[in-house]
């Protein structure tokens, strides 16, 4: 649901808004033959839904086809040093409202708001966002908070996944894997969005030495890729491109991620131009992956 913004024309909230709005929005979603969705609380916080408006989402998703197989969740961090303590008890919603709604997945992450900077941007990434801290009380922190989503969604009979993100804990190949290696619960694992580090404008690890790295931790799957240019002057410069362009080979990713026994889902992603329209070409991409190698075993 990444196309779709949280704040209507008018400035209102989509979670504020009637069911009707949130049935447009969803019936283009099946018009672009997708038969998922992940809600993605950047649009709508399913979880902050009273009893009464979640049974209204259910049933358009159902009249329209749609399952609900994850909740991915975005600049909600459990160390955020104003909003920790609400945030983690809203990922606790989460994960009851995933299991409510049959959905077996959701993604978190320890990234931050954006910054007056990035929400200036013409894309947000161009721009400096919100640094985990140097700090290893933080940090323990951090993996405590994890680990005790991951007992809460073990025990709900969910799985969650990590987002990997520039400048968090799991900004690299290695935080990402020092990160849920420390939190050791067999609920957690990475959510390899590379992505969000390959679009940088700064040097980053090589996409299939990030792969390698974090494709045994893998779990419930952001992808998205970029066009990526970088100038002997040390100019770099990014731009969204479908998953079959752009810099990262997602073929030899996802294959080597099967490989290890990888069976969870994908969301499609897109910023930029018809997004909706990019994610449906990534989706019927990443299933003739997925056929070829049916049709080869």
């Amino acid at each position: 649901m990444i196309p779709f913004p949280g704040r209507l024309p008018d400035g209102s909230l989509v979670q504020d808004a009637a069911p009707e709005v949130w049935a447009a929005s969803l019936v283009e979603v099946a018009d672009a033959g997708f038969d998922c969705v992940d809600p993605t609380d950047s649009w709508l916080r399913v979880a902050d839904l009273d009893t009464v408006r979640r049974k209204e989402f259910v049933a358009i998703c159902a009249d329209l086809g749609l399952r609900v197989p994850a909740i991915s969740t975005s600049r909600r961090s459990v160390i955020d040093p104003q909003h920790g303590d609400e945030y983690l008890a809203y990922s606790h919603r989460v994960i009851d409202t995933a299991a409510e709604l049959g959905a077996r997945y959701v993604s978190f992450g320890l990234f931050g708001p954006f910054t007056p900077a990035q929400q200036k941007a013409l894309w947000f990434w161009t721009e400096q966002g919100v640094l985990n801290p140097n700090d290893p009380a933080t940090y323990r922190l951090a993996v405590d908070r994890i680990r005790e989503l991951g007992r809460h969604a073990a025990d709900a009979g969910v799985q969650v996944a990590l987002e990997m993100y520039e400048d968090t804990y799991l900004g690299t190949a290695a935080d990402a894997v020092r990160f849920v290696t420390d939190v050791d619960h067999p609920s957690v694992k990475l959510n390899i969005d590379i992505g969000n580090l390959i679009r940088l404008h700064r040097p980053v690890e090589p996409w299939s030495a990030m792969i390698e790295a974090c494709a045994p931790f893998a779990g419930y799957w952001h992808v998205k890729n970029y066009y990526r240019i970088e100038d002997p002057s040390g100019l770099v410069m990014s731009h969204p491109a479908p998953l079959m362009g752009g810099t990262i080979n997602w073929r030899a990713a996802i294959q080597h991620a099967l490989d290890l026994g990888f069976d969870s889902p994908f969301l499609v992603e897109h910023y930029g131009g018809d997004g909706l329209g990019v994610c449906a070409d990534n989706r019927d991409y990443i299933r003739r992956i997925l056929s070829g190698r049916t049709a080869k075993a």
